[in-house]
């Protein structure tokens, strides 16, 4: 079976018909990806600032307990006081 020149164009024009609704379709995904991927970083970057502001809340309690540990050893070491009375 031949094709005429008309069922040529018109099996063309499906053909890039098709093709461009294929790119469509894939640009729609890359963009729902895309969309996704930025609400993770978003995600990951309020993790990050609050895994960096608990160490920071964590080195302040480590440095007042070593203030009040060097306290309760000079008063376990200081010489027992005898009661008033």
């Amino acid at each position: 079976m031949f094709l005429t020149k008309q069922h040529l164009a018109t099996s063309l024009a499906l053909a890039a018909t098709l093709g461009l609704s294929a790119c469509a379709t894939y640009g729609d995904e890359f963009a729902a990806v895309n969309t996704r991927l930025d609400q993770i970083d978003t995600r990951v970057q309020s993790a990050a600032q609050s895994a960096e502001s608990a160490n920071q809340s964590a080195q302040q309690a480590n440095q007042r307990l070593d203030q009040l540990e060097g306290r309760v050893q000079q008063l376990e070491t200081a010489p027992a006081r005898k009661p008033r009375g």
